[in-house]
């Protein structure tokens, strides 16, 4: 009996759904991929991606760590959150909101 697999993912940049989306085509065997987007996503200016991460030799990550200019810095860290998609927009705008420097988000694509 042979165990079929699935992808299932939550791209949260134009960049991520690309690289996802290239590598499921390259595979030189088919798994179901399952993506998970909301419309919300297509109008959200941050969730768009500079042209330079769509070049040859970048990759999905799976993992994004918090890269943006309000990132805290590793000494303040009091708590970690690990969400995905439109929840990390969310999460980001409520920390600047609260003006809290001492959560740390990362994206789990």
């Amino acid at each position: 009996m042979t165990r079929s697999n699935m992808q299932v993912v939550n791209c949260s940049t134009s960049a991520q759904y690309f690289h996802v989306i290239r590598r499921q085509m390259h595979r030189t065997f088919r798994k179901p991929l399952i993506v998970v987007a909301p419309k919300k996503m297509l109008r959200l200016k941050d969730a768009g991606s500079e042209i330079s991460e769509f070049d040859a030799g970048l990759r999905f990550k799976r993992v994004i760590s918090n890269e943006n200019s309000t990132a805290v810095s590793d000494d303040k860290i009091r708590k970690l959150v690990l969400c995905s998609g439109q929840v990390y927009y969310d999460l980001v705008k409520a920390r600047e909101e609260t003006k809290s420097n001492d959560v740390a988000i990362v994206r789990i694509e």
